[in-house]
């Protein structure tokens, strides 16, 4: 591919661009939904949070089989039969006259972003020349991410009062376009490059399910009324299984995941730095959204528009972070985005009943910020170097990591915020549940920004070596 982007590869992007922010609209709107949904479905309480933790369940415990799926039987392939799926199962959620059939299509939604989402990262990686070409590709595309996630916020306040069936209908439209574009844009060049060997069924179903009693003992932990035997019964199941996975992948000829690309630390630090920037962000988010709504009596289009500012990073990640990172490299930036989301989240610690706006407004300008200089580069540094034939496996791991962080941070900070607050009901009583849940935002993405710092430690020791 030439240095420059010509007209076909820009529309190669904005396809797989538009994918992704596909998945970030259809997650935002349904949130934003919940209250709706419950009233009209007669969902508990308890059932409607199985409405997002279907999605997770299904996105995390088949993200590790998507990416390597993507690798093995063709990235374009599997992007294509899988974006089918999400369309038809966003159908029958917006049809669903029942709880259960909501929530069996929400899982199903997530399996199908599970195989899509690292499908489509891999085809950019593999399209795109390593350098500079690359990163401006991978900034658009979290940037594209992010804008899916803080305009469902308001496509989300807007279709839920007409309806929210159309929170489920809408997605189906922008997937439909996407797909025919896609068919004709994606090329078919990998599907005859595919390296020749065995699927690994045993080590598959051993991670996938690992991953899925893993997710929901975590999701779990953080119900108030969960049953902690069951929760501990999955976590207990869910480490059974990742020693197995782990025992089946060093025996087997065609390995699921090749246990080596474990070994490069900049891959896991990316990971870690992934998962703790993940747990921060949906963590603070969570406890934001119900500041505003249950606390403040905002509305869920109120909501939307004050956090609409954090899609700040839609405009950075493509402009200014390239820039960023071409001059300091992708390890400082990265460090410098998680020190900026601990900045915003420590502004917010002391919010109070009477709080304006204006006293929020820097938190979500911070935090836009934060994300931008974040999340792509995190995608860039765990995919650099890795072998194109195990781009989709990066992916899928990288993806795996975000997802669980999502779910460690909804769930922890959920547990903290009960806990402080007890059975008292008191305005005052449940602010200081949110104040004393925020630390983990703030907390995670301090420890985070250590962790991805090694890397500054270990560049420079090994360029100390070089001169020497």
């Amino acid at each position: 591919m030439e240095n420059r982007m010509n007209l076909r590869t820009w529309g190669l992007l904005l396809v797989l661009c538009g994918a992704i922010f596909l998945e970030g609209i259809d997650v935002a709107m349904l949130n934003v939904a919940l209250p709706s949904i419950r009233e009209e479905l007669d969902m508990s309480t308890t059932s409607l949070s199985w409405v997002i933790s279907a999605y997770v369940l299904g996105y995390g415990g088949f993200m590790l089989l998507g990416g390597r799926a993507a690798d093995l039987l063709g990235r374009r392939k599997v992007f294509l039969i899988w974006l089918v799926i999400f369309i038809l199962f966003s159908g029958l959620g917006g049809l669903a006259t029942e709880g259960w059939m909501l929530i069996l299509a929400r899982f199903v939604t997530g399996v199908a972003a599970a195989f899509m989402a690292p499908a489509g990262l891999s085809i950019i990686t593999t399209s795109f020349p390593e350098g500079s070409l690359r990163n401006k590709a991978l900034m658009f595309y979290a940037g594209t991410a992010a804008a899916g996630f803080s305009l469902g916020l308001i496509a989300g306040g807007l279709l839920s009062a007409i309806s929210w069936r159309w929170v489920f209908f809408a997605p189906i439209i922008l997937a439909t376009i996407i797909l025919l574009f896609a068919i004709t844009l994606i090329p078919k060049s990998d599907e005859s490059n595919q390296t020749k060997q065995n699927f690994d069924i045993a080590g598959a179903f051993s991670i996938s399910g690992a991953m899925m009693l893993l997710i929901f003992s975590i999701v779990q932990f953080g119900e108030p009324h969960a049953e902690r035997t069951w929760t501990i019964s999955a976590l207990i199941g869910g480490l059974v299984l990742l020693v197995a996975f782990f025992i089946i992948e060093r025996r087997s000829s065609s390995p699921l995941v090749r246990l080596g690309i474990l070994r490069s630390g900049s891959f896991l630090r990316a990971n870690l730095g992934a998962l703790l920037f993940a747990s921060s962000f949906f963590g603070f988010q969570f406890i934001a959204v119900l500041y505003l709504q249950e606390l403040r009596n905002w509305t869920e289009w109120e909501t939307g528009l004050a956090m609409l500012v954090i899609g700040i990073d839609a405009i950075l990640a493509p402009t200014l972070t390239p820039w960023l990172v071409n001059r300091f490299g992708t390890t400082k930036v990265i460090v410098g985005g998680l020190l900026l989301a601990a900045f915003s989240y420590g502004l917010f610690l002391p919010i109070d009943l009477d709080w304006t706006y204006k006293a929020m407004f820097p938190s979500f300008l911070i935090l836009g910020l934060a994300f931008a200089l974040t999340y792509g580069p995190l995608t860039i540094s765990a995919t650099d170097g890795i072998k194109e034939e195990e781009q989709g496996l990066a992916g899928g791991l990288l993806y795996t990591s975000f997802q669980f962080g999502a779910a460690m941070g909804l769930s922890i900070v959920t547990a903290i915020s009960v806990s402080v607050t007890g059975s008292l009901e008191s305005p005052q009583a449940v602010l200081e549940g949110f104040r004393t849940a925020l630390l983990l935002p703030f907390g995670a993405a301090v420890l985070g920004a250590l962790i991805i710092s090694v890397g500054l430690i270990s560049n420079r020791k090994q360029q100390i070596q070089s001169f020497e």
